[in-house]
């Protein structure tokens, strides 16, 4: 390559860029902050021999590794891409926390409005008790004795 079209690697470490530059594939001339970053972590030699320990297909994902690395070193220089991983681990926990509170109070709903379900159908159920009552009173109104016993068991057994 040329002095005018050196990769970034090239330029930054001011060495003319060779037509078999391991670095200039994954680094161009037009990103020069990236390999910047990269080498401020990593080293040029590091950099370089990692990707010649790798077969071609792979070279492109380390260099995009290697500059996801260090664009957050740049960010958090203590922890960098672990320190992102740990907050969204504690964030995927809180949400599950979350997930699992929210299913409980669910679960207690659901079980509330079947209660009142099966309430409403024993109280439907009281009612049509009441009116057969009523009903088969109604046939010897007379009987007064009768229908307060009959009156006193029912209330003993539905209350």
């Amino acid at each position: 390559m040329s002095n005018s079209t050196r990769c970034a690697a090239c330029r930054f470490l001011r060495r003319r860029c060779r037509q078999d530059c391991v670095l200039a594939p994954y680094f161009p001339p037009t990103n020069p902050q990236r390999f910047a970053n990269v080498h401020k972590v990593f080293g040029a030699s590091k950099i370089t021999e990692l990707l010649k320990q790798l077969p071609v297909h792979l070279r492109y994902d380390a260099a995009e590794c290697m500059s996801i690395e260090a664009a957050s070193r740049a960010r958090d220089p203590v922890y960098g891409c672990a320190g992102v991983i740990s907050q969204l681990q504690q964030h995927i926990i809180d949400v599950q926390s979350e997930l699992v509170k929210i299913k409980g109070e669910l679960a207690v709903h659901n079980a509330q409005q079947q209660l009142q379900l099966e309430n409403g159908e024993r109280a439907s159920e009281q009612q049509q008790d009441e009116l057969l009552w009523l009903g088969s009173t109604q046939h010897d109104p007379l009987n007064l004795d009768q229908l307060l016993i009959q009156a006193n068991d029912y209330q003993k057994s539905h209350f």
